[in-house]
């Protein structure tokens, strides 16, 4: 049998991974001279209250060595093999991590460490897929070539609500950042090639943005994958994320439409208000 690992950027909510029986080791997240798991020892709201009052982003960082070990070496011994997702590997470490596991357990031939070049349920569309073919019995050479021919089929955008968390992080120069504030402008920010990108900045109160950015995308969506599509979010106003949820119902269109609230590590970089609309494109 193949168990489905993935760390905790894919932001998939605990029912789906309970339903698809995925196992999730936890990214870091830094404040100030304190390291928290992301989720099991920190929620978002608590790391906007601490970067609010301390005026800084937090730092986020891999997996830990011990962390994986601890879920990996008990799969290994019951004689399970693995497949492993991982977050952008621009964005992050966590993949050579699983991999040095892999190493020093002597299994690398029975763990496949997949780099999902996405972030957020971008990552997770593709954890889903992999559940599901694992559940089928399927190998994990051949989970494996199937979603890295998958991987360029991602469609992985969100909009922010506020410029002062890439600001104070780095990703966003101070007069981006007054100029947004002062004009009221949300950049959309696309993963393209495992990177995130700038593209169009909507402008305007966020209710009337989310459902532009949303309304933009129309015939983009009308050719996904029916499977399933994510509405997630790192602390909007329900009635937005409602708006949208019934914006993409009214579409007929797909199969599921899942909401999921981001998780620490992308929430730290983008800010509470910050929503996105994931999914994957048809052949």
């Amino acid at each position: 049998m193949v168990r489905i690992i993935a760390d905790s950027t894919c932001d998939l909510s605990q029912n789906l991974i309970d339903k698809y029986n995925i196992t999730i080791i936890p990214l870091h997240i830094v404040l100030g001279d304190r390291e928290y798991r992301d989720l099991t020892e920190i929620q978002p709201d608590e790391i906007y209250a601490w970067s609010d009052a301390n005026k800084v982003t937090p730092k986020t960082s891999a997996t830990s060595v011990e962390d994986t070990i601890e879920v990996m070496k008990p799969i290994l011994d019951g004689g399970d093999d693995i497949v492993a997702f991982c977050i952008s590997e621009q964005m992050s470490t966590t993949g050579n991590v699983f991999r040095m596991v892999a190493q020093e357990l002597e299994a690398s031939d029975r763990v496949c460490v997949i780099d999902s070049r996405s972030l957020s349920t971008g990552i997770g569309l593709l954890v889903i897929k992999a559940a599901i073919m694992a559940g089928e019995g399927k190998s994990a050479e051949y989970i494996r070539s199937k979603i890295t021919a998958m991987r360029d089929k991602v469609r992985a955008s969100f909009v922010v609500d506020t410029l002062v968390y890439l600001h104070r992080g780095g990703r966003c120069s101070s007069v981006a950042a007054m100029a947004g504030s002062v004009l009221k402008l949300h950049p959309r920010i696309e993963v393209k090639d495992g990177k995130m990108d700038a593209g169009k900045k909507y402008r305007g109160s966020m209710r009337s943005v989310i459902l532009n950015y949303a309304k933009d995308m129309e015939e983009d969506l009308r050719h996904a994958e029916k499977d399933r599509v994510f509405i997630t979010h790192s602390g909007c106003d329900e009635e937005i994320v409602r708006m949208v949820y019934s914006y993409l119902q009214s579409l007929n269109y797909f199969d599921e439409i899942l909401t999921t609230r981001a998780g620490g590590v992308i929430s730290s970089h983008c800010g509470y208000g910050t929503l996105g609309i994931l999914y994957l494109a048809a052949e």
